[in-house]
């Protein structure tokens, strides 16, 4: 069973708010009222240094340097993820990412046999080809980096011996004539499908690269078989390695089956220069033309499926974002907090010293280097603990 999970923007809000009017509280609150010396009182008070006062405030400064370095850790890997993000972001997928839309029309829900929604998916074809500035047109099962998974098949290849009670299983997709040329897939050897091979022609699949590699061992397959499902399937080209999952998978033996020798597709991939907002209308059009009942999906770009097949990437650098800028903000006013208490408790030794002659900016000198060393210290001790933290490392890779 699949539980829904999803942020609660208001839990978080109201953490967040919890968080920073305590820490107002407990913090800045009694800083600000310690802060009013009394420069006349203080001289015959007993008090400590604002050097000598280190030994007893350790406990504080400790404190501080650990939030302030936990702070940094935070900002430092959300720069680390957003880079890893933007790497992922510039990953080649291995097909036309801007100049190929994608939309969706379920046919079966329609109550379409497969006799049916071969002859809607020819005459579509022809409709949409004909529209000004539509290249090519290609239907498919799914579409790549999405929520649907592929279907996987024990495969037996023709020439390869495995070991003993060893089982290939092999990933593969269901898709129509066209398909490489409008995803923009490169096929390097052989072709891909046509219209002819329909269910009365030989079973064909095309395989990429990686299969034909590890398979066939540097031999070029084309006019290879393979065995998937008790039957043989020609191969009859070889295309180029792409995405299927994500765009962090590796590299991974994968074919493509014949839409029209096995199922009907759902998806429609569609390479033009229009924009989704300007070809769904007019795709809309032609498909009420044929059937006023049905009607497509969203019209997207593949890279805009791509996108937000990446939210949750984005979701974690947002939110690290969120926790590393607050937890910096409540690090300084705990600083201000510390050095604040530090002075009140100082000023027996701040009027000795403007007593003897110290200006103003003396004093402020004196007291900032305080509070710079112990933020200078959090940040040594960000740095060092950022070298051998793992998620950190792999943020950066």
């Amino acid at each position: 069973m699949n539980l829904p999970a999803e942020l609660d923007w208001r839990v978080l809000a109201l953490s967040a708010a919890v968080c920073v009017l305590s820490t107002l509280l407990f913090g800045l609150v009694p800083a600000i009222q310690a802060s009013r010396i009394d420069l006349a009182g203080a001289m015959k008070a007993e008090s400590g240094t604002v050097v000598g006062g280190r030994g007893k405030a350790w406990i504080r400064s400790s404190l501080i340097l650990v939030q302030v370095s936990l702070s940094f850790i935070l900002l430092v890997g959300a720069g680390l993820l957003l880079k890893s993000l933007e790497a992922m972001r510039e990953t080649n997928p291995g097909f036309s990412a801007r100049s190929v839309l994608t939309t969706g029309i379920d046919l079966v829900s329609a109550g379409y046999d497969p006799q049916r929604i071969k002859t809607f998916e020819d005459a579509l074809q022809e409709r949409v080809q004909s529209i000004g500035g539509v290249e090519s047109l290609a239907f498919s099962r799914g579409i790549p980096i999405s929520y649907r998974s592929y279907s996987s098949s024990p495969v037996a290849i023709e020439g390869f011996e495995t070991a003993p009670e060893e089982q290939l299983t092999v990933d593969f997709h269901e898709v129509g004539p066209g398909y490489f040329s409008t995803m923009g897939i490169p096929v390097v050897s052989g072709r891909e499908f046509t219209i002819a091979d329909n269910e009365t022609a030989p079973a064909v699949a095309v395989v990429n690269e990686a299969m034909a590699t590890q398979f066939w061992r540097g031999e070029n397959p084309v006019g290879k078989r393979l065995q998937m499902k008790n039957r043989w399937l020609q191969v009859v080209g070889v295309a180029k390695n792409s995405k299927y999952r994500s765009l962090t998978e590796t590299t991974k033996p994968f074919f493509y089956v014949s839409m029209r020798q096995s199922s009907m597709g759902t998806n429609l991939e569609i390479r033009t220069s229009l924009p989704p907002e300007a070809l769904a209308p007019v795709l809309t059009r032609e498909i009420k033309a044929l059937d006023a009942n049905l009607a497509s999906s969203e019209v997207i770009t593949m890279r805009e499926q791509v996108d937000r097949m990446s939210w949750a990437q984005r979701a974690a650098v947002i939110l690290l974002f969120i926790f590393g800028g607050l937890a910096l903000v409540l690090a300084t006013i705990g600083l201000y907090g510390v050095m604040s208490y530090a002075v009140s408790q100082s000023t027996r030794e701040l009027a000795l010293r403007m007593a003897l002659g110290a200006e103003a900016s003396d004093l402020l000198r004196l007291v900032l280097s305080n509070g710079l060393a112990l933020t200078a210290g959090g940040m040594v001790l960000a740095q060092g603990r950022a070298a051998v933290d793992p998620f950190v490392r792999r943020s950066a890779l």
